[in-house]
């Protein structure tokens, strides 16, 4: 893919943030993902691909733009799959607290697993301990391994978790192991990649959360030379259903990196919405919106954070004064 690509991408998170920013602390996560969602898709048709959405806002029946499915670009240019999430952490934004991001990941055609909507179990971590995890393995054994990995005492090791009751029985072998907990209420694709900064405290991520975020989240970290790995959990006949349509006979496969993330000429791209561990939120004063973006390129293996400043249009503020009305 063209290395330019980075900058159009970087455009369509950046729209999406300032969009959606508008409706931090509002209590209205539906308008806040709307906003982002119209925001992201109107840019993207700007951009000189011929991109499919493999990952996005659910089939066409179930979401009217982003739909899995949905061709947008201009029709010229590479030919690239789309994963996205316009808002990672809609109830974040809707309570105005932390860690809120517009993110995507794009590959070349056929290099994203077509991951549904339903639960993945996953483990990540950061590049010094790749290789040496396995989903499959008790959670002692790979505290044990992350630890060895990076010269650290088991009880220094930091394991990120969502704090749902299905993660009790986690929760509890990693303190029992001696190792730490940081829980988080949402956003589990920046909790995975946060295995990957130093600045961090984070050495793993554990648990179950959902599908596609897994896809977005291994993006990021095979361009950081991380590790992740997923197997999906399927809650109903129906879903079951559902992965034998998609070719997937087995329930219990394991997925590795290259599972999902095929080749190394992936973009993950995210915008902070919200102010956060890895990115600052969106700020504004009066026709100006600041944002602070990231940029992960798995070819080049490149990492750069960039500062946006914008001119916001007054049809954007005319939009919102719609959605309000509404």
């Amino acid at each position: 893919m063209n290395t330019n690509l980075s900058i159009d991408l970087v455009k369509v998170t950046e729209a999406a943030a300032l969009a959606a920013g508008r409706w931090t602390g509002r209590k209205n996560k539906d308008e806040a993902d709307g906003a982002a969602t119209t925001a992201m898709r109107d840019i993207f048709n700007t951009i000189p691909m011929s991109g499919t959405v493999v990952i996005g806002e659910g089939e066409m029946d179930e979401a009217p733009m982003l739909f899995i499915g949905e061709q947008l670009g201009t029709g010229e240019g590479p030919k690239i799959d789309i994963a996205v999430d316009p808002l990672e952490g809609t109830s974040i934004v809707a309570a105005g607290t932390s860690n809120a991001l517009t993110t995507l990941a794009v590959a070349e055609h056929g290099n994203l697993l077509h991951a549904p909507d339903m639960y993945m179990e996953k483990i990540a971590v950061g590049p010094e301990a790749a290789g040496k995890i396995d989903i499959n393995a008790p959670v002692i054994e790979n505290l044990k391994a992350v630890a060895k990995a990076k010269n650290k005492n088991i009880e220094d090791v930091v394991v990120t978790i969502l704090d749902r009751e299905r993660h009790e029985k986690i929760i509890q072998e990693i303190l029992e192991a001696g190792a730490r907990v940081k829980l988080i209420q949402a956003g589990d694709i920046l909790a995975a990649i946060n295995t990957a900064f130093e600045h961090s405290g984070v050495d793993m991520m554990l648990g179950s959360g959902g599908a596609p975020e897994g896809v977005i989240a291994a993006a990021a970290l095979k361009g950081m030379g991380g590790d992740f790995q997923g197997k999906l959990i399927p809650q109903s006949e129906e879903e079951i259903n559902r992965l034998k349509k998609m070719g997937i006979n087995d329930i219990n496969r394991t997925f590795y990196m290259e599972d999902i993330v095929k080749g190394d000429d992936a973009y993950f791209v995210a915008t902070g919405v919200t102010d956060g561990e890895l990115l600052r939120g969106v700020q504004y004063k009066g026709n100006t919106g600041i944002t602070h973006s990231i940029v992960i390129h798995g070819k080049s293996r490149t990492v750069r954070f960039i500062e946006g400043r914008h001119f916001i249009e007054e049809q954007q503020h005319i939009q919102e004064q719609h959605y309000l009305a509404v």
